[in-house]
């Protein structure tokens, strides 16, 4: 039996609440049953004109229009432009979504399962109306061998897809958990069989590779320039332009994104105004490098966004599958060597705030002692736990004081002996006689080597070798995907409301998962089981106290040595040409995704022309 709510959809209950039109993992939402537009759009902007950006990624080119394939790289936001899900998430709720695709939801009783209907009018961009077949391929393509193994991740507790009428769908879970309906609905992407097709044979999805999408997102692919840039144009038949929730939003007639060699070439492209829009990531470029005739007479706005967005993770990921990382106390002592006050003061101009966790920024950040349902869970695992972890947060050295440096510099000594390194022949060496050292692999134009130089010679004071490995992007992600690096920097999004996407990041399974993001390598039952009760939780208290422990059991462990994180976006555009809505939305999507606020939200102050 199951409880039909018409997309009036509390979680778990029997009887329809009335709400709004979506889903709300707690049950509460922020927009009710026949609202007109969200309030962070103008739903009388103009349509038209053109949008020229970057992508806000490091550089790379592109061979392929899959996005969802394992090998090559696709577009900048391919993804999102041409591809929609059966719910979609507004920028200013956590853990909401609204219907799009879909235009009804039940939940069954039991929670075992999420049967979506779909819109009548949905279409794909051939004009084909998208049915429930459709989705149940999307599903099923994306866990095979060859879709990105995240899906596989995220869709790891549905057991699977049933087509019960041309348009409704349901999707069976192997637990009760409230998390599953939203990941469902809103991380699935839909595209059509016909995708690839040949004298109408399918093709295997991983040798769909230029083969034009066909999705049902409002944008199409334009004119392509491998190598330097792809454009994306509206479809003014685009089937949702009527919808509430598409009120106000895709507003260019065209969106351009550029690709530059360098992130120096890409900085004075801005200048010289070949592109109006690029978020920035290098305190050095928005402090001293952003300058010239634009940016002073005012067609260059230096702009930077405060939210309530999570802080995310920038941090130095250790490689665990490699010995020498293995014990937590080398690890430690690696940590106890950054200098990151000076790195901050010296090099960033104090533009950054420390990370201190997994969750910093949102409600699932651990603080001081754990409270007692904290402790309760980890309390399950106190034998394969540091110490330490049922103390205060771990919290990053820091090197204010005078003499502090050389103070931690002393105790990673410590640590290293008890370890069972010792320094010979200048060198910190184990038993064998090898030294430790430290390989940091990153591309060209991170300028990394500046960024660790004085990491490098703490590092050198107690006998540890730090060397700087740049190689180009194609080569560090098929390094990344296979696991062929010692320490790596890496920028972890954050978010509000953590979910199975952290079983890719840190679970067990993915550990030997080639392309997966578990870079660390890390293999705890503690964490597997935590973050399993963080994804099931029925009650928001239990979901809280499961993630701030998982939260000190990450931090803890030292299996990353915290970078930094800022609490705005930096984002420089042409006032001249763009205009955007006064309010900031409170939840932009977080990661390089942010982007998605300014091309879909803003518009062209003088559009060139007027689209349907």
């Amino acid at each position: 039996m199951r409880t039909r709510l018409s997309l009036w959809l509390l979680p778990m209950l029997c009887t329809p609440v009335l709400a709004a039109p979506g889903y709300s993992v707690w049950g509460d939402f922020k927009y009710p049953p026949g609202f007109t537009h969200f309030e962070y759009v103008n739903p009388n902007a103009p349509k038209g004109g053109e949008l020229r950006m970057v992508s806000g990624s490091r550089i790379s080119t592109f061979d392929k229009y899959n996005p969802f394939s394992l090998k090559g790289s696709a577009a900048s936001f391919l993804g999102q432009m041409l591809f929609e899900s059966l719910l979609v998430t507004p920028m200013d709720e956590k853990g909401v979504g609204y219907g799009l695709l879909a235009e009804d939801v039940q939940v069954a009783a039991d929670g075992l399962s999420v049967t979506f209907r779909l819109r009548p009018e949905a279409r794909f961009n051939n004009g084909d109306p998208v049915r429930a077949q459709d989705v149940k391929y999307s599903f099923d393509t994306l866990l095979s061998k060859h879709a990105l193994p995240a899906y596989a991740t995220t869709f790891s507790q549905v057991d699977g897809a049933d087509v019960l009428d041309e348009r409704t769908i349901r999707f069976r879970f192997k637990r009760k958990d409230p998390q599953l309906p939203l990941t469902v609905g809103t991380s699935l992407p839909v595209f059509s069989p016909k995708w690839g097709e040949e004298n109408g044979k399918p093709k295997s999805f991983d040798k769909i590779v230029t083969d034009i999408p066909v999705g049902t997102g409002a944008y199409k692919i334009g004119p392509v320039r491998f190598g330097k840039d792809i454009t994306y144009v509206r479809d003014p038949n685009y089937w949702g332009r009527h919808l509430p929730a598409r009120q106000g939003v895709n507003n260019f007639d065209r969106v351009t994104v550029k690709i530059y060699r360098d992130n120096t070439a890409q900085l004075e492209a801005l200048k010289a105004g070949e592109f109006d829009l690029m978020q920035f990531f290098s305190a050095g470029d928005w402090t001293r490098r952003l300058n010239g005739p634009r940016v002073s007479r005012g067609e260059i706005i230096k702009s930077p966004f405060n939210h309530r967005r999570p802080d995310g993770y920038y941090s130095y990921v250790f490689n665990l599958r490699l010995p020498k990382f293995q014990d937590r106390r080398v690890r430690m002592a690696i940590e106890l060597a950054m200098d990151y006050e000076w790195m901050n003061r010296q090099l960033f101009r104090n533009s950054y705030t420390r990370v201190k966790g997994i969750f910093g920024n949102t409600d699932c950040e651990a603080n001081g002692l754990p409270a007692d349902d904290e402790k309760a869970l980890l309390e399950l695992h106190r034998a394969a736990l540091p110490a330490d972890v049922f103390g205060p947060m771990a919290v990053p050295p820091r090197t204010d004081a005078a003499d502090s440096l050389r103070a931690n510099l002393r105790k990673a000594l410590v640590l290293l002996k008890e370890a069972g390194w010792e320094m010979k022949d200048g060198a910190m060496r184990n038993a064998k006689g090898e030294a430790l050292s430290v390989e940091i692999l990153d591309s060209p134009e991170s300028r990394g080597a500046t960024t660790t130089a004085s990491w490098k010679r703490a590092l050198e004071k107690i006998g540890i070798e730090m060397r700087n490995r740049t190689v180009d992007f194609a080569l560090l992600e098929e390094r990344f995907d296979t696991f062929k690096f010692e320490m790596t920097g890496i920028s972890f999004p954050g978010s509000h409301f953590p979910g199975v996407e952290y079983l890719d990041r840190f679970g067990s399974k993915a550990a030997d998962s080639q392309g997966s993001g578990n870079y660390v390598g890390v293999k705890s039952a503690a964490i597997d089981d935590l973050i399993g009760r963080m994804t099931t939780a029925a009650k928001l208290p239990d979901f809280l106290a499961a993630c701030r422990a998982l939260d000190r059991v990450v931090a803890h462990g030292h299996y990353m040595v915290p970078a930094w994180t800022s609490r705005a976006t930096r984002i420089a555009y042409n006032d001249w040409k763009l205009e955007r809505p006064k309010a900031v939305p409170d939840y932009p999507p977080e990661g390089v995704p942010y982007m998605s606020w300014p091309m879909t939200v803003w518009w062209a102050r003088n559009p060139a022309r007027t689209a349907p």
